[in-house]
């Protein structure tokens, strides 16, 4: 099995982190998006989008996050990342979309360089664009989390971790890599304190990667 991966991309961090909980072993190729990496013509021929993460495995190229780490759970059902009845599995990909789907694409890597190379943004102007978007986001989030009596102690649902985890982690450290205060959401915190305790989570943690600067 081999990830194509860069220490900082959050859907990297996320399958990261579902491979680390299966207890999977991969070869972890880095792909420096910073740098653009990504649009060389050996990676190109596999991203078509010259995104990461890539996985293959068994002669199969598998990307985008959410759909590699559906692929795991499907492959090694254990332990697993989604609950069984189908009202909480719809439950738990709504929060982790809720991340993925809303927050995490406008405020990636390749908008924000949109944003100041070809808009002409201001640095002050990205980064309150990057705060809006993850300020109405956790702000939901929070909400959901924090009134539905099917959130865990110290993970978005039930007692073990799962695919919103998966999610909403990487998405915490993104958000206090650009200065935002999160104290305003003491639910995500806690989830975030709580997995991060987790082997799974360290070792799939930007700074302990190969590639992390």
């Amino acid at each position: 099995m081999k990830l194509y991966s860069y220490f900082r991309s959050s859907a990297a961090y996320r399958v990261r982190i579902a491979l680390a909980l299966k207890g999977l072993e991969f070869e972890c190729v880095p792909v420096h998006i910073a740098r653009g990496n990504q649009f060389e013509p050996a990676f190109s021929a596999i991203s078509a989008q010259n995104l990461v993460p890539v996985l293959e495995e068994d002669g199969r190229t598998l990307v985008q996050s959410l759909a590699i780490v559906e692929y795991l759970e499907e492959t090694h059902p254990e332990p697993p990342l989604l609950p069984r009845s189908p009202c909480e599995r719809a439950r738990v990909r709504s929060l982790a979309q809720l991340v993925a789907c809303e927050i995490h694409p406008v405020n990636n890597l390749r908008v924000l360089h949109y944003l100041t190379g070809v808009l002409k943004v201001t640095d002050e102007q990205r980064l309150a664009w990057y705060r809006r978007w993850v300020t109405v986001g956790f702000a939901a989030l929070e909400r959901r989390l924090a009134e539905d009596p099917m959130t865990g102690a110290g993970f978005c649902h039930g007692d073990s971790p799962g695919l919103a985890d998966i999610c909403l982690v990487p998405q915490v450290a993104n958000a206090r890599r650009f200065g935002i205060d999160v104290t305003d959401y003491p639910t995500i915190l806690r989830i975030d304190a709580c997995c991060r305790e987790l082997d799974a989570f360290r070792v799939a943690a930007p700074e302990n990667q190969p590639d992390a600067e």
